[in-house]
């Protein structure tokens, strides 16, 4: 099942996309009063109604191709939790390139990263040109938090997850650099596309092991996959949770592969025109200009 934030007759509305993807209807002809995603997420409580689809399947709808998908939730209320070199190739290109990692380390690295309006489909990115000379890009599988999660044991976890989203996690590597931290290089204004709906853990599966790829101009630069990741996603659910509280409608980014701009000899830049491709197995595309 999709979830998706969308435009449609000027009005932007949240909906579900029925099962043969010619239609988009508004959870409020499904009887929900939700008018954000946010508020959607909470008003399932954690919980996807079975007969959902065939709702949505047989109550009229807005055409699919009549409305523009937007971010599906735009505006999340925190930050984004990442995890950092969360995949083995990553992190060999990034000590190439000069970073310093301890080799043996057995703790995940997180950080945050900090959204003020995700950028949806076919939206443009700022690259901030002004302040940044090293505008990377990092395809990422991203999930959704459904419930509020506080002390979430490891088999538990599974329970807590409403489904996955694509996500860029677009960093300045002059800016990391030179501050010595991922906060501000990662958090400029448009960093942070997002789309282009949540495709339901029912759908794509419990820990998918699903194809991750990013193209820039056509040429593909990331091809991986999901079950290559060090730190899985019940264990990031489980050890976060012990400490802080992950609200429902929380963002946790995966972490991205190889083959970002940092890690080619030489390094490659995006620049303004550049158009970023983003696709995971099983959500779909996200695709972006650079401006």
């Amino acid at each position: 099942m999709k979830l998706a934030t969308y435009a449609c007759d000027g009005k932007i509305k949240v909906g579900v996309v029925s099962s043969d993807g010619g239609k988009i209807v508004p959870v409020s002809a499904l009887g929900y009063q939700a008018e954000e995603m946010s508020d959607f997420i909470r008003e399932l409580g954690g919980e996807i109604p079975a007969d959902l689809l065939s709702k949505v399947d047989t109550t009229d709808g807005d055409v699919f191709a009549q409305c523009k998908l937007l971010s599906p939730i735009p505006q999340p209320a925190q930050d984004i939790l990442c995890l950092g070199v969360n995949y083995k190739d990553h992190q060999d290109e990034t000590i190439k390139a000069g970073v310093s990692y301890d080799k043996n380390k057995t703790n995940t690295i997180y950080f945050g990263k900090r959204l003020n309006r995700a950028v949806g489909p076919d939206e443009y990115i700022d690259g901030h040109f002004n302040i940044v000379d090293s505008l990377d890009y990092e395809v990422e599988l991203a999930v959704v938090i459904a419930k509020d999660a506080k002390d979430v044991a490891l088999e538990d976890a599974k329970d807590y997850v409403l489904g996955y989203t694509i996500l860029n996690d677009v960093s300045a590597r002059n800016l990391q650099k030179k501050h010595q931290q991922w906060y501000f290089g990662k958090s400029l204004d448009d960093f942070t596309p997002i789309g282009p709906w949540i495709v339901t853990k029912e759908e794509l599966g419990w820990l998918p092991e699903v194809g991750v790829r990013c193209y820039v101009n056509g040429e593909l630069r990331q091809n991986s996959n999901t079950r290559l990741m060090i730190t899985t996603i019940d264990t990031v659910i489980h050890e976060l949770s012990q400490g802080m509280t992950l609200k429902a409608g929380t963002i946790i980014a995966t972490g991205t592969p190889s083959g970002v701009g940092m890690g080619m000899s030489p390094q490659v830049w995006l620049g303004s025109g550049d158009v970023v491709r983003c696709e995971i197995d099983g959500i779909g595309a996200l695709e972006n200009t650079v401006k």
